[in-house]
């Protein structure tokens, strides 16, 4: 209820006065309104922190197994021939290869004299039809046609099957004197995958029932041929169904594109060291990130005497802590490579890391298996990657992780706070009614006062 004040002249405003009663009340409030403030602003470090922890992890996976350090790259001598994708593990070397044929997908179509002059007219009358095929030796795939049916029905019945083949339409005529074909084209492609009409009742008549019908083949089926080796030595033929080869070469994916008319391509098959340098850097960025993030929460201003958000927080300490010894720590079971400093790590002054390209490029270039070994998990030790892998996952186990406690602590007190700031606002409010209507019960008095005194000065 709102509660207004006459304003009788009497020099004091009640209204303002308990305003200002009322915000001295509400102090307390706005303390814990500060307060709930800060642990909000708190929770969302720590949730910026969590997704910095899983890129680190992320940066981590990348160098964990032997296949992140196994990586290839290729080079073809001539693209247009062909292309060529090494995968992890690829065998090293140089390959001649020739691309003598071209894989192709079996496409037939019905013969000139059953064209017809639209596509919407009927193509079955006098009851139903059935038009069935197969590809390959795979088992038939019949279309039930009701009478009346057109060339569109039958296209769209064939697409709507999904069964290895694709039809359309062309016009092989002109614009005034159409002369519409059925065409039928397998979606795979090799000799296997011929496209065999098995029955026809419709007039395009792919069967030859009246003698004038049967169909046309636009384009055989073919395999791809490969050759691999030297022409003027000893050579491997290979056919395979696609253009696209990915057991010629183990691990290697080829992509035919045009057949061999001059020179063999080469296809080389090399080490990728730079990814994985990319790589290892890029767990350092992670990690810097990391230490950047904290540090800048964790320090004190002398000059104004405050501490950042972090400040005292012995969780966020913790995370530094915990990854400083995962990465820092050495691998004693290996021989040549103990610790990240041997390949180039350096720890600075604010605890991030730099790396000295120089000795890590050296590292790469003349032990590869002993860099790999420092990193990757093996029989007989748990690579440095592996082990922030661990150390995350640690910090992070949603039943007993420093780091998801500490976050659900400050949910809690958020919650808390929340409840305790409602039950006194219900105060606040409730105080700040009861002293406005004690100050209009005093407004009144005075007024009534004031009428009084000027009453018993008017009879004098």
């Amino acid at each position: 209820m709102a509660i207004s004040f006459g304003g009788l002249g009497n020099g004091v405003d009640f209204g303002q006065v308990v305003t200002e009663l009322a915000k001295v009340h509400r102090l307390p409030i706005d303390k814990l309104t500060s307060k709930k403030k800060d642990l909000q602003t708190k929770l969302t470090d720590y949730g910026s922190l969590g997704t910095k922890l899983l890129a680190l992890q992320s940066a981590a996976n990348a160098l964990r197994t032997p296949n992140s350090f196994d990586r290839s790259n290729s080079s073809v001598s001539d693209e247009k021939i062909l292309s060529a994708q090494a995968a992890a593990g690829a065998a090293r070397g140089s390959y001649t290869v020739q691309a003598t044929q071209l894989a192709k997908a079996h496409q037939i179509t019905n013969k000139a004299a059953k064209a017809l002059s639209n596509t919407t007219g009927a193509i079955v009358s006098g009851g139903s039809g059935t038009f069935t095929f197969k590809v390959g030796s795979g088992s038939n795939q019949s279309i039930a046609l009701n009478d009346g049916a057109t060339l569109d029905d039958l296209r769209s019945a064939i697409n709507d099957l999904g069964a290895g083949v694709s039809a359309s339409v062309i016009n092989t005529g002109t614009e005034s004197t159409p002369a519409y074909r059925l065409t039928l084209t397998a979606t795979a492609s090799g000799a296997a995958n011929a496209v065999t009409i098995v029955t026809d009742t419709t007039t395009l008549d792919f069967l030859n029932a009246s003698g004038t019908g049967g169909s046309d083949t636009l384009q055989a089926g073919q395999n791809a041929i490969l050759v691999i080796g030297d022409p003027d030595a000893t050579t491997i033929s290979i056919q395979r169904e696609s253009n696209v080869i990915t057991d010629a070469i183990p691990d290697v994916t080829l992509t035919l594109k045009a057949k061999t008319t001059t020179d063999p391509v080469t296809v080389n098959i090399n080490a990728d060291p730079e990814t994985v340098k990319t790589n290892i850097k890029a767990l350092a960025t992670a990690y810097n990130d990391i230490v950047k993030f904290v540090n800048e929460r964790t320090a004190y201003d002398i000059t104004t005497k405050t501490g950042g958000r972090f400040f005292n927080e012995s969780t966020a300490k913790n995370v530094l802590t915990q990854l400083r010894s995962a990465l820092s720590g050495e691998v004693s079971e290996l021989s040549t490579y103990k610790t990240l400093g041997a390949v180039g790590f350096k720890t600075e002054r604010d605890g991030t890391v730099t790396i000295e390209d120089a000795k890590l490029d050296s590292a790469l270039a003349g032990n590869y298996s002993a860099t790999k070994a420092l990193f990757v998990t093996q029989p007989t030790s748990i690579g440095i990657a592996q082990r922030i892998t661990q150390a995350v996952d640690l910090l992070d186990s949603v039943d007993s992780g420093a780091f998801t406690i500490r976050k659900n602590s400050i949910t809690a007190q958020i919650s808390k706070l929340t409840a305790e700031i409602g039950r006194k606002e219900d105060v606040a409010s409730q105080y700040e009614e009861r002293l406005r209507l004690q100050f209009a019960q005093l407004d009144g008095l005075l007024q009534k006062l004031q009428g009084q005194s000027s009453s018993l000065q008017a009879l004098r």
